[in-house]
């Protein structure tokens, strides 16, 4: 006799999923005989019933909302990032006593060496929270646009977009620059120390399936780069010329510039330097040293622009992070500089309505946070930009509760808004506009694009599952699989590290750049960043992020940290270049707003809107540009949401796993606890002690 088990699946089947994720209680999961199934509505109004009576009388607890990997539980600390030997590195640091930033550098080198998938080329985007002076620091280790990386130098290679891949896509390296300087400020151990795991690795470790047949995909590009090819290509001229799933992937030369790090580390030790002076003789030697020369002439010979001088200049910066209070929550993000201020934009828009009331992925609820990304997402794709160049973005209007209340006024809680335009935040702090004229100049210029190519794939997105479309809504739904474009873009391009300790040291980072197919820079085993394509060309699109040698590109990339009364609440973090703050805020309010934990809110289903100006991927205006109502939807939202979205406006797609690969900590103040939330989507991986 078969049985069915009633969780969040079974009930989205039955197309009444709302009031199952506003339950707080954990209740006891209810088995029917499957001959029973007919009954399931009549008990599920019992099932509601009982879990809103328990939901007004208990605090927030666990929902009967199943998940596929278990949540993380620790005592003593947390170490979660996008690879279990990634993880395993960081567990590491903390069984030799190290805190949580020594974990944390310790699993950003694992998976800058194992190209999870990101390189040592790239860039990292942090926040701490230091216990001791209880505040969140923000680190800044994002590269810049290199000497003569300029507007005419692009167009008169015909891009109307910087370039995708290749040398021409990198700015300066900000990983090894980053890591040094969070370890020598705030962490405990040394940098040999730290890159010990990352050593090893290099020195040979076993390449994992979702590496091996990415090089695999992307050997032809490979080719074009000698010392790429050198690296990856282990089998040239076979039919697979990639490393094999299993097999011991060697990095001789990733592992003798490493090498150096640590020499220069150990040398100054030995001068009679301290431990933060020796840390950061080894980023020297990386940035102004013998690794820089390699790493200049490998990427010139291969038709790049960085300089001696590019490297030398450029350096981390520690900042002050933007922060908004949602509910008693202090929620903290990077600066203009990042999205992240969007997920901030958009939380102070959705205080000006009740989202318990409309029900969880509900369609009025769906349509709001939709209405509400595409406004912040407007705004970013204008305003956002380098603040250490002008102009200078006017954030504090835009995180203004005025501003906000003066946009969500505009939503219409009944159709789409296909021409959402950025708003003028300058009246809310005080200033006039000086950009009027050309906003007016935009509006006529970029129009967003109505008419949707079902075959184009974003960088983040599913690719339309138009064959499907003539199909009944049962077998609609019953018939989506994940789709392998999508996929190996998702787990391309980003990861995320999240670390925690006893102490009360907290570490979100979402460190990028160098992914495959990269092009390595000469003979240091250092693949160069593609982060370049994030600027624009033209001030229309953006006047705060045109391209210029010495700035930094708006990225995607964006940590978060929130906070409780002054006490660590949420640590979390994802991959997925323009839907990283989407799933971010979905995340968030999964928690804040129904209850769930970590892990269930990692892997709930979320939505994703494409009405923005990609910030990754293609090289020209259309293939950038907003398509409006194009809306991502999990394949197991109930037919008749799907049927109102339509009747609003929306060009709707299905997608698996939607979330994206979110890793996430949350502190349990009552217990004094961690509980760590891994999604299952990808190979994200977390350990607890």
């Amino acid at each position: 006799m078969s049985s069915i088990i009633i969780t969040g699946a079974a009930l989205r089947k039955s197309g009444k999923v709302s009031s199952c994720f506003n339950t707080r209680e954990k209740l006891k999961e209810q088995t029917l005989d499957t001959k029973k199934i007919t009954g399931m509505k009549r008990r599920y109004t019992l099932f509601t019933a009982l879990a809103g009576i328990m939901t007004a009388l208990a605090p927030i607890q666990v929902r009967a909302q199943r998940t596929e990997k278990p949540p993380l539980h620790g005592k003593h600390w947390m170490a979660i990032t996008g690879k279990p030997l990634a993880a395993t590195a960081g567990a590491q640091l903390f069984q030799q006593g190290g805190n949580a930033v020594d974990a944390a550098c310790a699993m950003l080198a694992a998976t800058c060496t194992m190209w999870d998938v990101l390189s040592w080329g790239g860039e990292t985007q942090a926040l701490i929270y230091h216990p001791k002076l209880k505040k969140v620091i923000a680190i800044n280790a994002l590269g810049v646009a290199p000497t003569g990386a300029t507007v005419d130098f692009f167009r008169s290679k015909g891009y109307e977009f910087p370039p995708e891949y290749g040398p021409l896509a990198a700015v300066t390296p900000g990983t090894p620059g980053g890591l040094c300087y969070m370890l020598a400020q705030y962490g405990t151990k040394s940098l040999a120390e730290v890159l010990a795991p990352a050593l090893e690795m290099a020195s040979g470790y076993p390449i994992d399936a979702q590496t091996a047949n990415s090089i695999e995909r992307g050997k032809a590009r490979i080719k074009e780069w000698p010392y790429s090819k050198k690296v990856f290509l282990v089998r040239e001229g076979r039919e697979r010329e990639a490393p094999e799933a299993g097999e011991i992937f060697v990095q001789q030369d990733l592992h003798r510039t490493l090498t150096k790090l640590v020499e220069a580390e150990k040398k100054a030790l030995a001068a009679g330097k301290d431990r933060k002076m020796a840390i950061m003789a080894a980023y020297d030697r990386f940035y102004k040293g013998d690794i820089a020369d390699e790493f200049v002439r490998g990427s010139k010979e291969q038709g790049g622009l960085i300089t001696k001088a590019d490297l030398a200049n450029w350096k981390p910066i520690e900042e002050e992070p933007l922060h908004v209070n949602y509910k008693g929550i202090d929620v903290y993000k990077l600066q203009e500089w990042t999205q992240g201020p969007a997920m901030l934009q958009s939380l102070q828009l959705l205080k000006n309505f009740d989202l318990k009331a409309m029900g969880y992925n509900s369609a009025p609820y769906i349509h709001t946070l939709y209405q509400v990304m595409n406004l912040a997402f407007a705004d970013r794709d204008f305003y956002y930009g380098d603040p250490y160049f002008k102009p200078k973005a006017p954030i504090r209007g835009l995180l203004s509760d005025s501003y906000a209340k003066a946009r969500a006024a505009t939503i219409d809680p009944a159709h789409n808004n296909p021409h959402v335009l950025p708003g003028d935040p300058y009246p809310y702090e005080g200033k006039q506009n000086p950009f009027t004229g050309l906003l007016g100049e935009r509006r006529k210029q970029f129009t967003p694009n109505t008419e949707l190519n079902k075959d184009f794939v974003p960088k983040h997105d599913v690719s339309s599952t138009s064959p499907l479309l003539s199909l009944s809504d049962t077998a609609r739904w019953a018939s989506q699989i994940p789709d392998s474009v999508y996929m190996d873009r998702l787990l391309r391009g980003t990861t995320s590290v999240e670390a925690a300790d006893a102490e009360g040291w907290v570490v979100s980072i979402t460190p990028s750049g160098g992914w495959l197919p990269a092009c390595i820079a000469g003979n240091t085993g250092v693949g160069m960043s593609q982060r370049l394509q994030s600027f624009v060309l033209d001030s229309l699109i953006n006047p705060f992020n045109v391209v210029t040698p010495g700035k930094r590109p708006r990225v995607t990339l964006t940590p978060s940290l929130a906070l409780k009364e002054g006490k660590p609440y949420l640590s979390f973090a994802v991959q997925g270049g323009d839907t990283q703050d989407q799933n971010l805020l979905q995340f968030f309010l999964n928690t804040v707003e129904f209850g769930m934990t970590p892990q269930q809110a990692s892997e709930a289903p979320n939505i994703n809107s494409n009405q923005l100006w990609l910030s990754l991927g293609g090289t020209k205006l259309d293939d950038r540009k907003p398509r409006a109502g194009s809306l991502l939807l999990d394949k197991r939202t109930a037919p008749e949401v799907v049927e109102k979205l339509e009747k609003m406006g929306y060009s709707i797609q299905f997608g698996e796993r939607n979330s994206g690969p979110i890793n996430a900590i949350y502190f349990d103040q009552q217990h004094g606890t961690l509980w760590g939330g891994s999604s299952n989507n990808g190979e994200d991986y977390g350990i607890g002690w």
